[in-house]
């Protein structure tokens, strides 16, 4: 945060700007998008900024690192036109937003534990590729599921030419298998989807397991860059009304 307290008085828009190594129409804009509070004008028409501008400059970047350029100009708006109350709605929101997204990657994680670890990882299938009744079998499931499954976008078999019947090679019976598994263990739609989204980008449960796990660890550093941008606006809003509760 910039030492504010070193000066007092009145700052040149050239100062404010440097202090964030942007521009002074950039300044001047973020006056006008109210991320920065309203400047009062000399006689002349120029505006006086002040060490309350050097220090809301100091919090939209830190604002933005943590909860995105959006969301900060809705936060600080609604600050400076005095609605604390929006503020910290949209606040709410953001941090609300990685608590879904760490929930949703825990269920997608634990769904690749259920599949990696299914002691039934391969079936076999003809060369010719499976037709749909013999993916049932080995499945265990009826093939209306299948055809459900199919209008879900889950699986992709293709059809044989001529009789027009579904095939499904390999790779699209591993994926029904998949399906199978992970709808007994009562996951959602949206996270099979997920799932099989990713291991046909990957090929691999294993690979894909370790890269949501790298999600997770970017998760906790957003976390904890937002959580640092909520101190700062804090800090802010209590340089503003010294009655809020410290």
């Amino acid at each position: 945060m910039v030492d504010t307290g070193r000066r007092a008085g009145r700052w040149r828009g050239a100062e404010v700007a440097a202090t964030a190594g942007i521009s002074v129409q950039q300044v001047r804009n973020y006056v006008d998008l109210g991320v920065l509070p309203p400047v009062e004008r000399t006689p002349a028409g120029y505006r006086v900024f002040t060490g309350d501008h050097v220090r809301a400059l100091a919090v939209v970047r830190r604002m933005a690192e943590g909860h995105g350029w959006a969301r900060t100009r809705e936060v600080m708006a609604a600050v400076h036109r005095g609605d604390l109350a929006a503020a910290l709605a949209a606040l709410d929101a953001g941090h609300a937003e990685l608590d879904r997204e760490r929930a949703d990657i825990r269920r997608v994680l634990g769904a690749f534990e259920t599949v990696v670890t299914s002691p039934a990882a391969v079936l076999p299938a003809p060369r010719r590729g499976a037709r749909i009744s013999e993916v049932a079998d080995l499945v265990g499931v009826r093939t209306s599921q299948l055809r459900l499954w199919e209008q879900r976008g889950l699986l992709r078999p293709v059809r044989e030419r001529g009789t027009g019947y579904r095939v499904y090679d390999a790779a699209e019976l591993r994926a029904a298998q998949v399906v199978a598994l992970l709808r007994r263990g009562a996951y959602p739609f949206d996270i099979v989807a997920a799932v099989l989204g990713e291991m046909r980008t990957t090929g691999s449960a294993q690979r894909v397991h370790a890269e949501l796990a790298k999600r997770e660890q970017e998760l906790h550093r957003r976390s904890l860059r937002r959580l640092h941008a909520s101190a700062a606006l804090y800090d802010y809003l209590r340089h503003r009304d010294p009655a809020l509760p410290g």
